[in-house]
């Protein structure tokens, strides 16, 4: 039986259960295992903030998904050596779940007890509204290509967020007043298909040339 959607746990109900291993027994690892990437030991001018919208609940699994999307936008882009990410909260949450009858030759759904304690499934950080969620320190200039970076490790949640500069905002307007330009991200110019037209076109015109020599001959020829 699969997980259910993600919109089934988003949802704050109930006091937190959080004691792992002393009364609750068979509690799935975390998928995070690394909070930290990119130089940690760098002095970086800039923070930007990725802050929660809502009050709700992040499985582990959007955290990592998350972790994984920012980092490899901001890697590529930016190098390792030029920004510091950090995952700023930590799935303590563990979920559990009443799990309902699915066997052969059942002809009804069971229900089972009503407010059951159920059987630990999944893990979740719980968040609150105006909570940081994702940190990243970088150079001024990259501003542009961080937001990028933070607006796809925001469509891996399953709540709005919103951009925050912790530090380093007088001197974004400052640039910004200046006119000063922020490193943007480098977009492909073309795709095969137009490389393959535009080959056809040449080849096209090639052979229309050769076609007016060969009429220009005939004709000195004939004269």
């Amino acid at each position: 039986m699969g997980k259910r959607p993600a919109r089934s746990y988003t949802r704050v109900r109930g006091p937190a259960n959080t004691r792992v291993g002393k009364y609750v027994r068979g509690v799935p690892d975390s998928r995070i295992r690394a909070y930290d990437s990119g130089n940690r030991k760098g002095d970086f001018p800039l923070h930007v903030h990725l802050v929660s919208k809502d009050r709700c609940q992040i499985r582990h699994t959007a955290l990592e998904a998350t972790r994984i999307a920012v980092n490899r936008h901001l890697q590529r882009h930016l190098g390792v050596e030029n920004y510091h990410m950090t995952i700023r909260i930590h799935p303590h949450h563990i979920l559990r779940e009443n799990k309902m009858m699915a066997v052969a030759g059942a002809d009804r759904i069971q229900d089972g007890m009503r407010l059951s304690f159920g059987k630990p499934t999944d893990r979740a950080a719980r968040v609150k509204e105006g909570q940081e969620l994702v940190t990243v320190r970088t150079s001024v200039e990259n501003y542009l290509i961080t937001l990028d970076a933070l607006k796809r490790g925001a469509d891996r949640f399953p709540t709005p967020c919103k951009y925050k500069i912790g530090k380093g905002e007088e001197l974004v307007k400052e640039m910004q007043k200046t006119g000063k330009k922020f490193l943007k991200v480098v977009q492909k110019s073309k795709k095969p298909l137009d490389e393959a037209q535009a080959g056809k076109e040449q080849v096209d015109e090639a052979q229309s040339g050769e076609e007016q020599v060969d009429e220009a001959q005939s004709g000195e020829e004939q004269d």
